[in-house]
């Protein structure tokens, strides 16, 4: 997870409501159908971010919470304790509000 930065300094973009709501039901769905991840597991981070992560913060951004954004200065605001490999740990694998863990 920590591993795919790109996700951390993608350039913002707008997603039409109807694509949002798409994509968040295809979310629910599929955190039915996904395996389970392993987030300690650097040397697959892109391949598990695009398996668990992607459906919602496709491109760094967040369809269900757009201002809980993968940047820099979203994560350091919002994450307990702030951005750091501990903080995106504890995030990932307890999830918190809409967001489940993996």
């Amino acid at each position: 997870l920590i591993a795919s930065a790109t996700a951390f300094t993608a350039p913002k973009v707008e997603v039409p409501s109807a694509v949002k709501a798409a994509i968040a039901g295809a979310a629910v769905t599929a955190g039915v159908a996904v395996s389970p991840a392993f987030a300690g597991d650097v040397g697959a981070g892109e391949q598990v971010f695009n398996a668990n992560c992607a459906a919602c913060h496709a491109g760094g951004q967040n369809v269900i919470m757009p201002e809980k954004t993968l940047e820099k200065e979203a994560l350091e605001s919002y994450l307990a304790g702030g951005r750091n490999e501990k903080a995106v740990m504890t995030q990932v694998t307890n999830g918190k509000n809409a967001m489940p863990a993996f």
